[in-house]
């Protein structure tokens, strides 16, 4: 269970105190802190029901009598960190997962600045609740945990009227939108409307990960249906009770949605969260070159698998080179699947491998067994992978014996397929075996830690998608690692709003992967772990941002230059959102005084 580490009453006030005097000095030495008042629209109780602007009680007597709110709460008024030591002690009476993350989305609700105060100083602890596992649960039932909403609602019967219904967003300027429609929610399939929890949560991470400014972020879903029995009989589920369209009148709906989007924010950032296998990759393909956008399942999850595998070989001291010597078993071959085969055949042709070279390192398995140019049923992009060597029926025990892996990856959705024949079988010829089980949430993962751990007597390199607990082995701890998206997509994201990018080639993908691997200490290497401590979270993704801003210049694709006195990394991490109040002036109370 996740403890969430919260501050004492006294710690807060010091600490406070501290940041306040300081503060107080460099602005009197030299002036360059001073922070203009924020004006809002609002006052009385409709600023207390803002969620960008409310400060509960934060706000100072001047605020409350200049607002209308004097009386309105109690008088205490409280320091932000004294608010966030409140709302960590309370997370910390429970043990409920479902429970925190409820206690954390109301919180959202109404004080967003507090909210990403406590999310972002206990990162490590949180992100598993804000996102996965714990928002597969929360998706699952996400219509009767219902409060209200959050992020907007396009569906099937809007059709025609989605360029006007943008406008009902009451932000001006939107830099990051998250959309899904729910066809395949992390390895559980068809959620509809309930799959809106996704991109909920990452918004949240862009916010608290990659600095991205909280009222800049919006959660999409597209309701085009959904064929989940389940829902359609729900009475508590919010979405459309009707079979999914498809085809043309899919694609039409898309279209509109996202011209509906470049119309209203021209400069916006979409990335494509959770679609079906059969149409991530067209709607990929049609979008990327004109659009901003990406595919978070097959572009992120690719760029965080390649960069485990950089830091694997590293621990097993080699260089990321040699991964063109690897030889590579991966059961799933849906989105998130080949878009992690993709993203390391790319790395091995980058490192001197022909295309037919690197393509033969690659054995794939689906749901139908093993990719086989036998099989009549395979999409383009898996008859790209496919092999002659075996037949569909192989099992995977004997294809490990036989084909001899140095990795094996899981991207099925299944639990339990990476077997304990398998896995022993790899552990006979592979001293450090790379075992990366990435399905999320926890329970879809191919194997457990504990599995991986006592099957190869302690020897594997472990990543998956969702944390585990360390293990211990004959006397030695063994540490799993969590090969999560949240290393790279706020990153990215921070780049394309930084230096306002064009578009997202893949190759800044790859420059993520490989900024990414650089941020595993030799330390954390040592120990048997191949990606950085989530706590550094914010500083990871300011080095993928600074990195891939590089490249983006290099390549022309960028619109934003910071000034000649400023360096990048300077001119980048400005852009980053802190959570902190500001001294309010009422917007009418302003405009007098101009």
């Amino acid at each position: 269970m996740h403890r969430v580490v919260s501050l004492g009453r006294n710690e807060c006030l010091s600490r406070a105190v501290a940041r306040t005097r300081t503060a107080a000095i460099r602005s009197y030495s030299n002036g360059t802190d001073f922070k203009p008042p924020v004006l809002v629209e609002k006052n009385g109780v409709d600023l207390m029901n803002d969620g960008i602007y409310n400060k509960g009680l934060a706000f100072t007597t001047a605020e409350r009598d200049r607002f209308g709110v004097r009386g309105l709460m109690p008088p205490v008024i409280n320091s932000l960190e004294e608010q966030a030591s409140r709302l960590c002690a309370r997370l910390n009476e429970d043990k409920d997962e479902i429970r925190k993350w409820n206690l954390l989305s109301s919180l959202q609700d109404r004080n967003e600045t507090l909210f990403y105060k406590v999310l972002i100083d206990n990162i490590k602890q949180l992100a598993p609740v804000v996102y996965t596992p714990t928002v597969g649960r929360v998706a699952q039932r996400f219509g009767f945990l219902y409060r209200r909403p959050r992020g907007m609602y396009f569906s099937s019967l809007d059709r025609g009227e989605i360029g006007a219904m943008v406008y009902n967003w009451p932000e001006k300027e939107v830099d990051i939108v998250v959309i899904t429609d729910g066809s395949r929610i992390l390895g559980l399939g068809d959620l509809g409307v309930n799959g809106m929890a996704i991109p909920i949560g990452k918004s949240a991470l862009y916010v608290a990960a990659g600095g991205i400014h909280p009222a800049r972020v919006l959660p999409i879903l597209l309701d085009v249906g959904t064929n989940n029995e389940t829902f359609l009989q729900d009475p508590f589920y919010l979405g459309l009770k009707q079979k999914r369209i498809t085809g043309p009148a899919y694609y039409s709906l898309l279209d509109e949605v996202m011209h509906a989007l470049r119309n209203r924010w021209p400069n916006v950032l979409v990335q494509f969260e959770d679609f079906s296998n059969q149409n991530a990759y067209p709607i990929l393909e049609k979008y990327r070159r004109d659009f901003l956008c990406f595919n978070d399942d097959i572009q992120g999850t690719g760029a965080v698998a390649l960069a485990g595998i950089y830091s694997a070989l590293r621990a097993q001291g080699k260089a990321p080179s040699d991964i063109i010597s690897q030889r590579i078993v991966c059961l799933g071959a849906g989105s998130a699947g080949l878009g992690v085969i993709n993203n390391l055949y790319r790395g091995m042709i980058e490192h001197g491998l022909s295309a037919e070279e690197a393509r033969k390192n690659f054995w794939l398995v689906d749901h139908m067994g093993f990719l086989s140019e036998s099989r009549k049923d395979l999409s383009d992009a898996q008859r790209f992978f496919a092999r002659k060597d075996f037949q569909p029926s192989i099992p995977l025990h004997e294809l490990v014996r036989r084909v001899q892996p140095t990795i094996m990856l899981g991207l099925s959705g299944v639990a339990g397929v990476f077997t304990e024949a398998a896995v022993r079988e790899m552990a006979r010829f592979n001293s450090k075996p790379i075992l990366f089980p990435l399905s999320n949430p926890t329970e879809k993962a191919e194997c457990s830690a504990r599995q991986a751990f006592e099957w190869t007597e302690g020897r594997a390199l472990f990543a998956s998608g969702s944390p585990f607990e360390p293990v211990e082995i004959n006397g030695k701890v063994c540490l799993p690692s969590q090969g999560n998206n949240m290393f790279i997509y706020p990153g990215i994201g921070l780049a394309a709003v930084s230096t306002g990018l064009r578009t997202i080639p893949s190759s800044m993908f790859s420059k993520a992967a490989e900024t990414l691997a650089n941020c595993v200490s030799d330390e954390e290497l040592e120990k048997g772990l191949v990606y950085p401590d989530i706590s550094n979270i914010r500083s990871v993704s300011l080095k993928v941002a600074v990195e891939v801003a590089r490249l983006a210049y290099a390549k022309g694709l960028a619109t934003k230059f910071p000034p000649e006195s400023v360096d990048l990394e300077t001119f980048i991490q400005r852009h980053m959102y802190q959570p902190q109040y500001s001294s309010y002036v009422l917007n009418e109370v302003a405009s007098r005084h101009r």
